[in-house]
């Protein structure tokens, strides 16, 4: 099980002089967070869930803190799920998220009786220092597929999880071209789901899967010779699983 809040990594890091911690995060408000749900629709009334889900986004998420994107995971365990996503936002706007006004009970009578199952709740939280993500614009539909990689960190103390991620931030931004990826981390304790951290790569259409980055080759020429070697024995003694999943945005249920 995981002891250990990804807070709390972040704060090991900071002892050893190697991050900023999300209380300083919080006091200056330059941090962003989305809240993501992940929901199971009824697929025999799925045309009706999205139909409803687009007004319901239209009129109460439309812009703002508050906006709402909807994808739909099409890889991983987590396929046929959808995410219905909230932000980017701060803590002290979920104090202001809509509740009045008919939002609950819409939610309540044109949205739950269309899913089976609402899986998690759950708030990530951005790391603008290390994130390339300055080109995105909030046009979802310009990089409408992402692969998240999710990563389970080790029980105890693990000092390298900060080197490990600043690595591949310096990576990223190296390559030629435009390549939009940002580090997220998880803000609540998730037991058994291992869920700590997820990185967001964003790609405008499937055949930019194909395209020829020179990752090893740029990984080694921005973090020296033989560093990929060193970041793979990082990885092994840093986290104890990790996958992926295509996220493909659903600009229907959106609402947008």
């Amino acid at each position: 099980m995981f002891k250990k809040s990804i807070s709390f990594f972040i704060m090991v890091a900071i002892v050893s002089g190697a991050m900023l911690t999300v209380t300083a995060q919080n006091e200056d408000n330059s941090y962003k967070m989305w809240e993501d749900i992940m929901i199971t629709p009824d697929y025999a009334k799925l045309k009706v869930l999205g139909e409803n889900m687009r007004k319901h986004n239209q009129k109460y998420h439309k812009e703002g803190p508050h906006k709402a994107t909807v994808y739909n995971i099409t890889t991983g365990p987590n396929a046929g799920k959808i995410i219905w996503e909230m932000g980017p936002m701060t803590y002290a706007d979920l104090d202001k998220r809509p509740s009045v006004g008919g939002h609950d009970e819409d939610w309540r009578d044109n949205i739950d009786p269309y899913i089976k199952k609402m899986h998690t709740v759950e708030y990530w939280k951005d790391d603008n220092e290390l994130n390339n993500t300055a080109m995105l614009d909030g046009d979802n539909s310009k990089y409408p597929i992402i692969l998240v990689r999710y990563f389970e960190v080790v029980d105890g103390l693990a000092p390298g999880v900060r080197t490990f991620f600043e690595r591949v931030s310096k990576t990223n931004k190296a390559l030629e071209g435009e390549n939009p990826w940002g580090v997220y981390y998880n803000e609540f304790r998730q037991g058994d789901l291992g869920r700590h951290i997820a990185t967001f790569r964003f790609h405008p259409n499937w055949a930019d899967f194909d395209r020829n980055v020179n990752w090893t080759e740029t990984f080694e020429k921005v973090n020296g010779n033989n560093s990929m070697q060193n970041q793979r024995e990082l990885y092994r003694t840093t986290f104890k699983n990790a996958w992926d999943e295509i996220w493909v945005y659903n600009k229907e249920m959106s609402g947008d």
